[in-house]
């Protein structure tokens, strides 16, 4: 069972209250707002007439292929076989940043003592059947958590179904 977010682009409206609950479950107040472990970016379209700005709040993907624990030379990353989450042992960090060179998304975060850490997907509270904090908090319910598979299963019929309206529309 991997377990995964999933993010509504259409539905988050940039409030940022996944970066302070995950602030507040992990105790990173003392950090610059780059160190964070969930960021919120803004994207604005500014083509005429139809200006539009969204935002998307990622945090560790969690990948099935795990570049960044393939960039670590000490073993410091793991995956937990049994959630997919993906892990770091700070003992075990060197502070090479290779994890952060190898992950397409930027997502490795070093802490004051040059070692590397990162969202670890609130396993705490997954394990006591809560889900990650930063999904709990959201207000509009942009962000979402499960196992990968189901929560695939929901973007293809969505997808399908807005398809399928499509088609009823032009008819």
């Amino acid at each position: 069972m991997t377990m995964s977010f999933l993010i509504d682009v259409k539905r988050c409206s940039g409030c940022q209250a996944c970066i302070v609950a995950c602030m507040d479950q992990n105790d990173l107040f003392n950090k610059k707002s780059s160190d964070f472990w969930r960021q919120v970016y803004k994207i604005e379209n500014d083509r005429s007439p139809e200006v539009k700005i969204s935002y998307i709040s990622l945090a560790c993907m969690h990948c099935q292929e795990t570049p960044c624990l393939l960039g670590c030379p000490t073993g410091a990353i793991f995956k937990d076989e049994e959630t997919g989450i993906i892990g770091v042992r700070q003992e075990f960090c060197i502070g090479c940043h290779s994890c952060s060179l190898s992950c397409p998304f930027g997502v490795p975060r070093f802490d004051d003592n040059g070692k590397m850490e990162k969202c670890q997907m609130c396993k705490e509270r997954i394990e006591y059947g809560l889900e990650p904090a930063c999904v709990h908090t959201c207000p509009t319910k942009a962000l979402t958590f499960g196992e990968i598979n189901e929560l695939s299963q929901q973007v293809s019929d969505k997808s399908a179904s807005k398809i399928l309206a499509v088609i009823a529309n032009n008819r």
